[in-house]
């Protein structure tokens, strides 16, 4: 694989970065920016109703945070017209054809003057309502790719999906594509114009019905998770994302496409400074709520291993793989995570929580520090439906009995136990493929990568991905659950 220098790439590019609000689009925009000041312009793709809350969005939600400090104390007043330089928002949405672009001149200006698109807009919620799932995951990068097919300049296409695309094998998990109708267990039929029929089927039967939107909400969710089952995956998230590599690499034609499959993404490593994270991760529900006393046990096999992968690292393989592959041809898929070279388990993860906060303690509200201690592991589904049985679901159907003998006094009471379990089981079951997942992601693509930015350029410690460097236990205590205490804990 040949590259030159990573930089002189980038210089004098025009980007567009799709779901720019999000966690990875916002490290990406910093990323670049400092690095490489002299990049042309970065083209930011937002949902806003017009220019100006696209505006209010970007300085609300990706200038004015933390992870941009390093730039501001760089630039200083000159911070502003930088930005306004260097970035121009684009309001617009991925669900839509032609990326829902009102603004023709802008349109024409990006047609004419894109060179790279990365596409990291989707929703990562599991439990998503279907037809958000579809327009967002599915075809979102189908609109994105349309797109790219008409800028004239463009040099490659890069689509982030996730390493989850596999659902629940196991084994060595190869950088292989999906294609058209594929399915994780053989079952035959998937077609994603049949998907799109019977979701506005489905959407319209129930507003026949009378539902609420609340109600319509709950049915698609249910409905989502129905299909992603039948064919094999586990939640809607996995399998719109799924079918969203599907249809771009179907339709790429000779576009060169990059696919970058992400595992768990954790708080950055190193730049710009360790541990900056945003929202709950996956794993950081846990830690929340671990640290703040409310987890009574852990769910997981606690050999299994948890694959995560600092955010950063993600974000220098992305702008690596766009380096490599501008103007070539072809579709490349490069897995980037940790269970290959530098495996991380789920005892170690529960160790660290213990060690970390015996240490360092929430405090609660009233000032008092919160105790923590090694609680039950759970190593089976079968061990959980049983606490659950023992602990709330008895207590449920006695407190059924009382209510009918007491004329629903307790009704209150009975529907709001109900609410909860329903709730943790749906929430365990979203889960566990995560908790108990046997497989080992192959990245031979990303270490040819990895070789080819040590080799060809110098600039292999600015771009670094190489999770074997990885000091897990040095991470986890003094840069992650740090950084989930300072950004997330609240």
């Amino acid at each position: 694989m040949e590259l030159e220098s990573i930089l002189q790439v980038i210089q004098n590019k025009n980007i567009l970065v799709t779901g720019a609000t999000g966690f990875l689009a916002k490290i990406f925009v910093e990323k670049i920016l400092r690095v490489q000041p002299n990049v042309k312009k970065l083209y930011l793709l937002l949902r806003a109703a017009d220019t100006k809350s696209a505006t209010q969005r970007l300085h609300n939600e990706i200038i004015g945070k933390d992870l941009f400090r390093v730039l501001r104390e760089k630039w200083g007043a000159g911070m502003n017209s930088i930005v306004s330089e260097k970035l121009t928002v684009v309001p617009g949405d991925i669900s839509r054809e032609d990326l829902g672009l009102k603004d023709s001149n802008l349109r024409e200006e990006m047609l004419s003057q894109i060179d790279v698109i990365v596409n990291l807009a989707a929703t990562t919620n599991f439990d998503e309502r279907y037809d958000v799932a579809l327009d967002l995951n599915t075809l979102g990068p189908k609109h994105v790719l349309n797109f790219a097919k008409q800028c004239v300049k463009l040099k490659v296409l890069v689509h982030v999906s996730t390493a989850y695309v596999c659902g629940e094998k196991d084994g060595l998990l190869l950088e292989n594509p999906y294609h058209m109708g594929e399915t994780l267990n053989g079952t035959s039929g998937l077609d994603i114009d049949s998907e799109i029929r019977q979701v506005q089927e489905k959407i319209r039967d129930l507003r026949a019905e009378g539902l609420t939107e609340q109600a319509i909400t709950s049915e698609l969710k249910d409905f989502g998770l129905k299909r992603a089952n039948i064919y094999g995956w586990p939640n809607t998230y996995v399998f719109t994302k799924a079918m969203g590599e599907m249809l771009i690499g179907d339709l790429k034609e000779n576009l060169p496409l990059v696919i970058v499959r992400p595992t768990m993404i954790t708080s950055t490593y190193k730049e710009p400074f360790p541990g900056w994270v945003e929202g709950v991760r996956t794993i950081d529900s846990v830690a929340v709520g671990y640290g703040k006393g409310k987890l009574t046990f852990f769910l997981c096999d606690i050999n299994a291993i948890a694959d995560v992968i600092p955010a950063d690292m993600v974000v220098n393989a992305i702008i690596a793989a766009m380096a490599a592959h501008a103007n070539q041809p072809g579709e490349v898929i490069y897995q980037v995570g940790s269970s290959m070279r530098n495996p991380v388990k789920y005892s170690n993860l529960h160790d660290y929580g213990f060690r970390f906060f015996t240490k360092k303690p929430w405090i609660n509200k009233d000032g008092t520090p919160v105790k923590v201690g090694k609680v039950a592991v759970m190593g089976s589904m079968t061990t959980f439906h049983r606490y659950m049985t023992i602990r709330y679901l008895l207590l449920l159907k006695g407190l059924e009995v009382v209510n009918t003998a007491f004329c629903q006094y307790f009704k209150g009471t009975y529907v709001d136990l109900n609410r909860k379990i329903k709730f943790v089981m749906r929430l365990v079951e979203l889960y566990r493929p995560y908790l108990f997942f046997k497989g080992v992601f192959d990245d031979m693509n990303t270490e040819k990568l990895q070789m080819a930015v040590r080799e060809n350029t110098t600039e292999a410690d600015m771009f670094y991905f190489d999770p074997s460097c990885i000091n897990w236990d040095d991470y986890f205590m003094n840069i992650h659950l740090p950084g989930v205490v300072k950004y997330v804990f609240k």
